[in-house]
């Protein structure tokens, strides 16, 4: 088969290896579509142990077993199903495993993948195979967010939200932020393209370096540390900073007036549990047409290496790898 290899240095080659054999407890999966992901930059400039790719879609090829032919998602957290988080439900949380796939394991930029069973979320025949990638962390991560925040910052007592980095992980806050009831939503990113997506939606510019108008609830999805400052900064006495985006270096946190003068919330929160499939799916009927502006389009893999370095510029919002 066909996958992908990620050298570092801006450098991905594509090359022939062995289908994987699917161990006792996992089951063959043949990839039809794996989402370009940000976090995935890191192992394009440094170099990645195994193939990539996390938002991963595709078909379980196994004979004899009740899931032969299902088209799934593969969930990337493998997780114990028995430890204290995982009967909780919080399966992204497990307490006994911290394997992800594409991370830890091989991934999706690969035509095939020996997948835990536990890890496939089947997916209805009404979603189309271009848009189930996106109930992963499109879809999945944003709207976890927005549902753990919402008991601490109430759409009823939120005049205004800022969701900053229109990344699609923010683009997805956007519309799970509308969905839940938040009337008044706010985006800010420096790329103008991705700020008139969503306008689109509905949301209002805030220019990335304004810190005259303040909100209730800042839901940070670039990651980026003067976005997490300004956050704290500009985030209103009882509201709340809802940390999405990701940074592997260290946040300097110099604390000052805006930290100490108020109370705010500062919370965390990581990808989805598997409970939250049926909402997020409900979530992409609701909104299809929009999502379906996050695909910009799908390649073959003798073009990742180009469609990356085009992605990791930030020409392209969601684009898909497709084996046919």
């Amino acid at each position: 088969m066909h996958a992908a290899e990620f050298h570092g240095d801006r450098k991905i080659s594509v090359v022939s290896v062995d289908i994987p054999v699917a161990a006792p407890g996992e089951l063959l999966v043949r990839v039809r579509r794996t989402a370009l992901c940000g976090s995935d930059t890191k192992l394009w400039l440094k170099g990645a142990q195994h193939t990539p790719g996390h938002e991963i879609f595709g078909v379980v090829e196994a004979k004899g077993h009740s899931l032969d032919g299902q088209r799934c998602l593969v969930y990337i957290p493998v997780h114990c199903g028995h430890c204290e988080m995982c009967r909780a439900g919080n399966t992204q949380m497990c307490l006994t495993e911290s394997v992800l796939i594409g991370w830890n394991r091989p991934g999706g930029y690969a035509e095939y993948l020996a997948v835990p069973e536990q890890c496939l979320l089947p997916v209805p025949d009404d979603i189309d195979d271009d848009l189930a990638p996106l109930l992963l962390d499109t879809i999945g991560t944003s709207a976890h967010a927005v549902r753990f925040i919402q008991p601490l910052v109430p759409p009823a007592q939120a005049s205004a939200v800022l969701v900053t980095g229109a990344g699609p992980v923010g683009l997805g806050a956007v519309l799970a932020l509308q969905n839940q009831g938040y009337k008044q939503v706010w985006i800010s990113d420096p790329k103008e393209e991705r700020v008139a997506v969503a306008e689109s939606f509905g949301a209002l510019r805030h220019p990335i370096d304004d810190t005259t108008r303040r909100f209730n609830l800042i839901v940070e999805c670039s990651g980026a540390h003067a976005a997490r400052n300004r956050a704290i900064e500009i985030v209103l006495p009882n509201g709340a900073v809802m940390l999405v985006g990701e940074n592997d270096n260290p946040w300097p946190l110099q604390e000052n007036k805006a930290i100490r003068r108020k109370d705010f919330y500062m919370v965390r929160t990581f990808y989805f549990p598997k409970s939250d499939l049926g909402l997020n799916v409900e979530l992409l009927r609701r909104e299809e047409t929009r999502y379906r502006q996050f695909v910009d389009t799908t390649f073959g893999i003798d073009k990742l290496p180009e469609m990356y370095a085009r992605f990791a510029a930030g020409e392209l919002i969601k684009p898909l790898l497709a084996f046919e």
